[in-house]
């Protein structure tokens, strides 16, 4: 009627009423905090994991060490008891030839000194190297009066023999 034809329409803004774009915003904002939070706690989970992964690690790697600390103590204790049996073994072979070598010098006193069991021991100091000296050849003899004292009637010991024993040797004997 007025001759105005529609050729083209564009609607610039839609607006809604207050109460309407808060009810459209409230959707859209939980979605948008839905995928916030979902997002946290993907970070979380990964965080989480991670260390876990990492305690994983440092524990492996602790029971890594003590097991290596393990076995070099027992390397060691099998080397202290290698060392001790080796010891064990030499003293026993010490004492063994300790007891040849003893048994082989306690033949040859034996057959050094068998043909001396038989002989008097007044002999024996006679030829001895301290026999030569005339003050102990002169105590046996006094020692051999006395044994035989009952069969002397009468002894005269001059002061001359006395005083050679009583008076000092020259070599400080």
């Amino acid at each position: 009627m007025l001759g105005i034809e529609i050729l083209g329409l564009s609607i610039l803004a839609v607006t809604p009423t207050p109460e309407t774009a808060r009810a459209l915003e409230a959707e859209v904002r939980e979605g948008l905090l839905g995928e916030s939070d979902g997002a946290i706690y993907a970070r979380r989970n990964a965080a989480v994991e991670q260390e876990r992964r990492i305690k994983e690690s440092e524990l492996n790697t602790e029971i890594a060490v003590q097991e290596k600390q393990r076995q070099i103590r027992e390397n060691q204790m099998a080397a202290d008891i290698a060392v001790e049996q080796q010891r064990s073994a030499l003293i026993e072979r010490r004492a063994k030839n300790n007891r040849r070598d003893a048994d082989a010098r306690g033949y040859a006193l034996n057959a050094t000194l068998a043909p001396l069991r038989t002989m008097d021991w007044r002999t024996l100091m006679a030829v001895s190297p301290a026999g030569a000296d005339p003050k102990l050849m002169i105590a046996l003899a006094f020692r051999e009066l006395g044994e035989n004292a009952a069969k002397i009637g009468e002894l005269n010991v001059t002061p001359d023999l006395l005083r050679s024993l009583l008076a000092p040797t020259p070599t400080g004997k």
